[in-house]
């Protein structure tokens, strides 16, 4: 019984018939032998109860935040997400959508988008946000090609402290258009080394990359690095956490021309480090080379209110000889989530939010430090991770842990081998001050 296909042997049979094919094996007769897999090794058909049960119990060995105490950051976030959230993205009308090219069809998911760029501006302090890009890593990756366009130069320099994943990314960009990449040390503080960035200035740098929360939590002074890169004629780009922006001053007022960061805290899930979005805004001297879709807001002829795609030099439109880079496909659902996300919070929410994040994380920190066997690695103003060293391996500690339903934060000697028994933390809001004890007192017993 062939309990999951819609289509009924009569179906197939009219299929082949208008296609002039006998039987499915003449269809694919001009595939190459060895390119065919004859046997899938695919079990017999189960009835729907028994698959139920059988996923459910795949799925019951996940190892996930749920009924545990997770103190992991490292890029994916485990943020509170008001109910209102998945209540509304979850509409046909949103998840359903495809880009919008028709205005007259799409005016609701057009102004959703309209709304999502309006918010990304606010929080940026920027002039023009887009449609979204796929995470954090495309996003950085598409304003360091625009670094490159823009100045007509080869090299890119970028903080050692943005998140490694990222880096990765940015070099694979890079590598692919034959371009440079080079990275700027951290200092005895855990920030940029911007007595380092002035020696590596050039006439060959485009641009600048450079945390405004960094990846050990350390939150950098950008205004520090300002004159010097915008002296050398480079952009300066920033990566930012759209959650920090609730009390930290946007990276649009300190001078940045380009500010990226990933989007997943503001109402997405965790699941495995997905889905994500990217952040994108930039200065409006910079809106040519945007990527992806930008919504503009016009009126009709009858002079009412109304939003459609604007400056379409994409590579599906006409103009498609001068488009910039389209990564960014359809983020609108993860868009949208954000929108509702920060509408719900308002300023004074996504402020309480920052400020619980940065008092908790400090706490902790506090906490730890005056434990046996542990120390603080960095003195810098810290957000809502941290680092701290270790006496034993934190794979170790990760593993006990683990037996008190507590995950651990990450073994930074991964990314940075000169990090041996670093261990970087993470606390938001989700977290109470119990909850925070449970951890200390677990590390002293795993000690």
């Amino acid at each position: 019984m062939n309990t999951y296909s819609p289509l009924t042997k009569k179906d197939k049979q009219t299929m082949l018939s208008d296609i002039g094919a006998s039987s499915v094996a003449e269809l694919f007769a001009d595939t190459p032998k060895e390119k065919l897999v004859k046997d899938f090794s695919l079990p017999s058909p189960i009835s729907e109860i028994d698959l139920d049960k059988e996923l459910k119990n795949l799925s019951a060995k996940n190892y996930s935040n749920e009924g545990r105490l997770c103190f992991l950051g490292a890029g994916a976030y485990n943020h509170f997400i008001p109910a209102a959230v998945n209540h509304l993205v979850k509409r046909s009308e949103f998840y359903t959508a495809y880009t919008p090219y028709q205005p007259e069809m799409s005016q609701g998911m057009l102004q959703a988008i309209f709304e999502y760029q309006t918010y990304i501006c606010m929080l940026a302090g920027m002039d023009v946000a887009n449609a979204s890009l796929y995470d954090g890593a495309t996003a950085l990756a598409e304003a360091a090609a625009i670094a490159y366009h823009k100045t007509n130069r080869k090299k890119l320099l970028v903080s050692r402290v943005v998140h490694p994943e990222r880096r990765a990314v940015l070099k694979t960009y890079a590598g692919a258009a034959d371009k440079a990449i080079e990275e700027i040390p951290y200092d005895k503080n855990g920030a940029t080394d911007l007595n380092a960035l002035e020696k590596m200035l050039g006439p060959d740098v485009a641009g600048v990359v450079i945390p405004q929360v960094n990846f050990f939590g350390v939150i950098e002074d950008l205004s520090l690095a300002k004159d010097a890169v915008k002296k050398n004629g480079s952009l300066f780009i920033a990566t930012f956490d759209p959650i920090s922006m609730g009390i930290v001053t946007p990276p649009g007022e300190l001078g940045v021309d380009i500010a990226v960061g990933e989007g997943q805290s503001l109402g997405g899930n965790i699941s495995f480090g997905g889905p994500c979005l990217g952040l994108f805004a930039c200065t409006k001297e910079l809106i040519r080379y945007v990527p992806g879709r930008l919504v503009g807001q016009t009126v009709d002829d009858q002079n009412r209110r109304g939003f459609v795609l604007t400056l379409q030099a994409r590579e599906q439109h006409i103009r498609r000889e001068k488009a910039a880079s389209n990564i960014c496909s359809n983020e609108a659902l993860n868009a949208l989530s954000a929108s509702v996300y920060l509408s719900l919070l308002g300023k004074n929410g996504l402020k309480k939010v920052a400020e619980l994040c940065l008092s908790k994380a400090n706490y902790l920190k506090a906490q730890i430090e005056k434990t046996k066997g542990f120390s603080g690695v960095f003195v810098g103003p810290i957000f809502k991770e941290f680092v701290v060293k270790t006496s034993t391996t934190p794979k170790e500690l990760n593993k006990k842990l683990a037996k008190s339903n507590i995950i651990g934060g990450l073994d930074l000697e991964k990314f940075y081998p000169e990090l041996k028994n670093h261990w970087l933390l993470c606390v938001t809001e989700v977290l109470s001050k119990e909850e925070i004890d449970q951890l200390v007192g677990a590390i002293k017993s795993a000690g």
